[in-house]
């Protein structure tokens, strides 16, 4: 269901998008400009709005500059393809805004002695750094990991409404979006590391060195 929710809202938001995406490019602005800028809107949005209390100022403004990871994907196509550099700086990137996030959040929560969730904040960073990296090491042999019911988008949504709603006054929602973040995260995990399993097996080499 999360891929499909993913797949449509992303075909609707390339029909927004894409003008503004060739107004760039037309302006001389590149894909790689767009990923820094957009790395940088988060990182303000995180610590500077979410790590100090604000979470409806900074759920907003870290979700507004988290569209620039479709907008930089879809100048770089519109371009010719994304190059080899381009695509390392994106997921490089995407690194770096999330530990932002994630980190934002265990630092506001820690602020407030609520340990429990400075605990759900910590495992949410580090399992989606795993997700991420499952997959660049499967495609680092030569194969594939594109699985999973958590993947960033999915990651950032839920973090987002739970600091949303957090901020309306719902003060367990986004301790309670941490924890359900944190099952989902190890899931796919599990998901990725499945589906690496079989494809090794099938290839007739289902052991490799670490």
């Amino acid at each position: 269901m999360a891929k499909i929710f993913q797949v449509s809202a992303r075909a609707g938001m390339t029909r927004v998008i894409e003008p503004v995406a060739r107004r760039l490019l037309r302006a001389g602005v590149s894909p790689n400009a767009v990923t820094v800028a957009g790395t940088t809107g988060v990182l303000v949005g995180a610590l500077g709005l979410g790590a100090r209390g604000h979470l409806v100022a900074g759920a907003l403004v870290v979700t507004f500059f988290a569209l620039t990871d479709l907008l930089d994907g879809t100048m770089a196509r519109l371009s010719g393809g994304s190059t080899r550099f381009g695509a390392f700086l994106d997921s490089s990137a995407d690194r770096l805004a999330d530990g932002a996030v994630f980190g934002a959040v265990a630092y506001w929560l820690a602020t407030r002695g609520d340990h429990w969730g400075v605990a759900a904040a910590l495992i949410c960073l580090v399992l989606g750094g795993l997700v991420s990296y499952v997959k660049a090491r499967a495609e680092g042999l030569g194969m594939t990991a594109n699985v999973g019911v958590a993947e960033r988008t999915e990651r950032l949504v839920i973090v987002g409404v739970g600091g949303l709603l957090t901020g309306f006054g719902l003060s367990w929602a986004l301790v309670a979006a941490l924890w359900l973040l944190a099952a989902l995260s190890l899931f796919t995990v599990a998901q990725r590391v499945r589906h690496v399993y079989a494809q090794a097996q099938r290839s007739g080499h289902p052991e490799a060195d670490a």
